[in-house]
This record gives C-alpha cells, sequence and structure tokens, in this order.
C-alpha cells in the first residue's frame, strides 16, 4: 500500500461571534465547511501557509496570533486507478488569527468555492469537516499540549 503525509496549517478566526469558514466539495461532492488553510508547498514555514491560503481562500490577509495544537489524522482511501488503496497522513496545524484587511470573497480556480462568516452557535448544524471541531476545541479549551483527546 502506497503511503501518503500530508502537513497542512488552518486558521481559526472568530470575529464578533463568527467564525470564518470556507465551503469545499467532499469526495462524493457534497458541500462541506472546512476552515481556510491548506497544505504546505515543500520548503514553506506553516506560518507562511496559513497566511497564503487564507488569503488565496478568503481574500483577507491576517495576522497569526498563536498556535493552537496540531490534529493528526489516519485513514486509508480507496483504490484509485491501478494504483491501489492510500494509507493517508494528515498533519494539521492549527493556528489562530486576525484578520488585518482585504475583503471577503471567494476563490476563483481553487479547492473551495465560497467564503463566509458563521455564528459559533449555528457551526454544529453545518455540514463540516471534524477538523472544525478539533480546531474550535482547541480554541476554547487551549490545551497545554496542543491536542483534544479525539
Amino acid at each position: 500500500m502506497r503511503e501518503k503525509l500530508r502537513v497542512a496549517a488552518y486558521a481559526v478566526c472568530v470575529r464578533d461571534g463568527q467564525l470564518l469558514l470556507a465551503r469545499s466539495p467532499a469526495p462524493d461532492g457534497t458541500p462541506e465547511w472546512v476552515l481556510p488553510g491548506g497544505g504546505m508547498e515543500h520548503g514553506e514555514d506553516p506560518h507562511d501557509t496559513v497566511m497564503r491560503e487564507l488569503a488565496e481562500e478568503t481574500g483577507y490577509r491576517i495576522e497569526v496570533t498563536g498556535l493552537l495544537g496540531v490534529d493528526s489524522s489516519r485513514h486509508t482511501v480507496p483504490r484509485r486507478n491501478l494504483r491501489g488503496p492510500v494509507d493517508h497522513h494528515g498533519v494539521r496545524i492549527v493556528y489562530e488569527g486576525r484578520v488585518t484587511g482585504g475583503e471577503l470573497r471567494n476563490e476563483i480556480g481553487g479547492s473551495t468555492d465560497l467564503a463566509a462568516w458563521h455564528d459559533l452557535t449555528a457551526v454544529p448544524e453545518l455540514t463540516r469537516i471534524r477538523l472544525v471541531d478539533v480546531a474550535l476545541r482547541l480554541w476554547r479549551e487551549r490545551p497545554a499540549n496542543g491536542r483534544v483527546p479525539t
């Protein structure tokens, strides 16, 4: 089985009781909400990754105000073409960010199609990826070891 490691950086941006999210299609095409952020490029610092990805996906510039923690996820992705299944390991670095400029806009030609602010109380009702919940727990609980039990 092939192995794939993906390291990514994401931001929790909360303003006036609202969380900034981006929408991305799930593998089956269903839209789901994700944290703004994404994969690191080779040689890129995670701090730079989160600022670049957030600008690409939302139009905003941010100041990284803290490191909230790290989430690790591992699963097998089913057979793709003739290459067989993939053992995928995702390492997600979660930062706290504050919007400092730019204007909210949707990404064109990227991995997301919509960016929006959502009331924190409405997030549980959204179709979202697990990382949104993990990141909000990191933001609320601020664990000293930078991780929450899953």
